[in-house]
């Protein structure tokens, strides 16, 4: 009995959670933003401002989910090879998502420099 009242409570739980994190978060920073319309802070200093997009987020998002599809691979080749799945998976995942993320971010440092 205590179990089925726990499985019903615990999606309950998650939902007033995340309602009250964000009741908290919005009111909040509508303080924050009133008090500093108060002191004479510009209110279009709070508008978001349109990102220069040189395609680059695009650029690394795919060169980190060819990472991971590398990884997902490799981990298949070591699963097979007699390591454990799990452990084999996780860890090439990781790895070459790691990986692409680090050459990502020597690419757009070398762009940048042009």
């Amino acid at each position: 009995m205590q179990t089925e009242t726990l499985a019903v409570l615990i999606p309950f739980a998650l939902f007033a959670l995340i309602f009250a994190s964000l009741y908290v978060h919005l009111t909040t920073r509508n303080k924050e933003r009133l008090a500093l319309i108060e002191k004479g802070a510009d209110p279009e200093l709070f508008k978001a401002k349109p990102a220069k997009d040189s395609g680059y987020g695009n650029f690394k998002f795919g060169l980190f989910l060819i990472g991971v599809a590398l990884g997902i691979v490799t981990g298949y080749f070591l699963s097979e090879g007699g390591m454990q799945e799990t452990p084999a998976y996780f860890s090439m995942i990781f790895l070459f998502g790691g990986i692409a993320l680090v050459i990502s971010f020597f690419l757009q440092k070398k762009y940048q420099e042009k």
